[in-house]
């Protein structure tokens, strides 16, 4: 594989009948400088097949990971990053599998990342303006919107949108420094992403932290069927915003930084094609 400027992580868990292999063939030929690394989360149906059929076909644009067992989305996401970052891209994003955020918002986040330097972090953000196409059930809806509201006042940052299963990142020793530890929240690592980045750039001696990310609103976006969020999950998400909230508060030094090469025992580099 050719050394790609940008690599977009897509965690995978039991995938095989719902993955939009298509979507990724039509993508990826006609923009050569994007690769996707699949990250097989502990998958017992045939995801490790489809992920093996995409390298072929595509094998300068196709890393594969895989996880001896399952470990959620936040974990496999986490370990994405860092063994893309090996890669040493100049931008690593994650995206659903789903694909509920198509991905041709991907050029339109790198153009963000590539005119605006001091930008480290691009989210989509899924603002229902009128001409575009975000489709959410009601509920979801709602309960999205006090979920955000919630993390807004946590984080004490003005952000619409913490959810979006779309973020890309300036590759960076920072964004090194961030999935360097597990996350501690299942469901709503996104906000803890958001956590370690405030904490790592104190107000007091550094540019805070909302003047390094940019939501980006969203052409399209499609709630997908087959998500695995229960309504209990809420609750959850709720208690463990609850930890971030302590953790913010509690903090007294910003996170260290390690070198972008550095080791990390918990990210194995993925398969390369002829290493299969």
């Amino acid at each position: 594989m050719h050394r790609a400027a940008t690599i977009v992580v897509v965690p995978c868990f039991n995938e095989a009948r719902r993955l939009n292999v298509h979507a990724f063939i039509d993508f990826l030929p006609s923009h050569p400088e994007t690769a996707a690394l699949f990250v097989d989360d502990g998958s017992n149906d045939d995801t490790p097949q489809v992920f093996e059929w995409l390298r072929q076909q595509l094998p300068r644009q196709v890393l594969t990971l895989r996880l001896p067992e399952n470990v959620g989305k936040a974990e496999a996401v986490r370990q994405g990053v860092l063994a893309a970052m090996h890669h040493e891209p100049r931008y690593v994003g994650y995206w659903d599998a789903d694909l509920a955020t198509p991905l041709q918002a991907i050029p339109r986040f790198i153009e963000v990342l590539s005119q605006r330097p001091e930008v480290g972090l691009v989210m989509g953000s899924r603002v229902a303006l009128l001409g575009r196409q975000i489709r959410r059930t009601a509920r979801r809806h709602m309960l999205g919107r006090l979920f955000a509201t919630a993390a807004s006042f946590v984080l004490r940052l003005p952000v619409y949108d913490t959810q979006c299963g779309a973020k890309m990142f300036r590759a960076s020793e920072a964004t090194a420094a961030i999935f360097q530890e597990p996350f501690r929240t299942r469901w709503i690592f996104d906000v803890e992403i958001l956590a370690r980045l405030i904490a790592s750039h104190p107000p007091s001696t550094r540019t805070h932290a909302a003047e390094l990310i940019y939501e980006y609103p969203l052409e399209r976006w499609e709630d997908v069927a087959g998500s695995r969020l229960k309504s209990h999950d809420f609750l959850t998400a709720a208690l463990d915003l609850g930890s971030i909230f302590w953790q913010l508060r509690t903090a007294t030094r910003p996170a260290q930084v390690r070198p972008v090469n550095a080791d990390f025992p918990r990210a194995p580099a993925p398969l390369r094609r002829d290493a299969a």
